[in-house]
């Protein structure tokens, strides 16, 4: 039997302002690229002047600000898909 995952949302707000709920994890992050992992799965934000403004471990929230470019979803570089171009 299958265990029912976390539900996550993403909210993108004008491609400057991003929030995803169900965070594990941030792995990483820079001006350019903020790498988190959400539901044993990783995740990379892609942009310029990215911005962690706010990660709660406990609740899994996370909000960020920047220029949003790609978000991208997978395992490695290649199995990642692009929501938008």
């Amino acid at each position: 039997m299958q265990t029912p995952s976390k539900q996550s949302i993403l909210t993108l707000e004008d491609r400057a302002r991003l929030s995803l709920t169900g965070v594990e994890k941030v792995d990483s992050f820079s001006d350019r690229l903020i790498r988190l992992t959400v539901g044993g799965k990783k995740v990379r934000i892609e942009g310029s002047r990215l911005k962690v403004l706010a990660f709660s471990e406990g609740s899994g929230n996370f909000m960020a600000a920047g220029v949003v470019d790609a978000v991208r979803f997978g395992g490695d570089a290649k199995g990642l898909s692009s929501i938008f171009k």
